[in-house]
């Protein structure tokens, strides 16, 4: 079993930037993929950004060049650094990781969310 937790979530004005991070524990070196997702009021959950462990990443059209995801293989950590906010990146991000796949829209685990809100 793998537990993640994310930190960093809060509020930033239109423009702003903000980083998210998460932290793997348990069996983290089984895991392939590990990325974001997230999940505004009322919509689905999407995927975000994801990066492989050999650091191959992925973004979702709407967050390419704006986010940027990191990997930290040896403290099994993820990162998202998300710049130029919008209102419609408010949402519940939630971090996420797969042994096998990545971009993967059911990822093997979840972590709990943290909110980020984009407003004025």
């Amino acid at each position: 079993q793998v537990q993640l937790v994310e930190s960093g979530g809060g509020l930033v004005q239109p423009g702003g930037s903000l980083r998210l991070s998460c932290a793997a524990s348990g069996s983290s070196n089984s895991i392939y993929a590990m990325g974001w997702s997230r999940q505004a009021t009322g919509k689905q959950r999407e995927l975000v950004a994801s990066m492989t462990r050999s650091g191959v990443a992925r973004y979702a059209d709407s967050v390419k060049g704006r986010f940027a995801i990191s990997r930290d293989n040896d403290l099994n950590t993820v990162s998202l650094q998300m710049n130029s906010l919008k209102p419609e990146d408010t949402a519940v991000y939630y971090c996420n990781a797969d042994r096998y796949i990545q971009w993967s829209a059911k990822p093997d685990y979840w972590g709990k969310g943290t909110q980020v809100t984009v407003s004025s």
